[in-house]
C-alpha cells in the first residue's frame, strides 16, 4: 500500500482575503504546488491571485513553508512535510 500524503496547514492572508474569502485548511498535500491547488479547491477565484498562467507562484505574492520563503518561486514540486505550516501572502514591492 502506498504512503499517504503529508498533512499540511495552509492560510491565506487578510491582504489576498479581501479580494477572495479562502478559510484556513488542513490538507493533504505532497508538494507545494498540490497544497495551493487544493486550497484552491474553496475558493477558485484565489488561484488567479496566487498562481500565473504557467501555474508558478505570481510575484506579488510570497510563500512561506514553515517560515522560509519559497524560492525559487516556481518550485513548485518542493515536497512538504507532515505537519508543516504553508502561509501565502501578499509581498510586497516598490522602492
Amino acid at each position: 500500500m502506498g504512503k499517504s500524503a503529508p498533512q499540511v496547514f495552509i492560510t491565506f492572508s487578510a491582504h489576498l482575503q479581501r479580494h477572495v474569502a479562502i478559510p484556513d485548511q488542513s490538507i493533504s498535500a505532497a508538494t507545494i504546488g498540490e497544497a495551493i491547488n487544493r486550497a484552491c479547491e474553496a475558493a477558485p477565484a484565489m488561484r488567479h491571485y496566487v498562481l500565473d498562467d504557467q501555474a508558478h507562484v505570481r510575484k506579488h505574492v510570497a510563500v512561506f513553508i514553515d517560515g522560509v520563503l519559497l524560492l525559487p518561486r516556481d518550485d513548485m514540486q518542493r515536497a512538504l512535510q507532515d505537519g508543516a505550516k504553508v502561509h501565502i501572502i501578499q509581498a510586497l514591492t516598490g522602492g
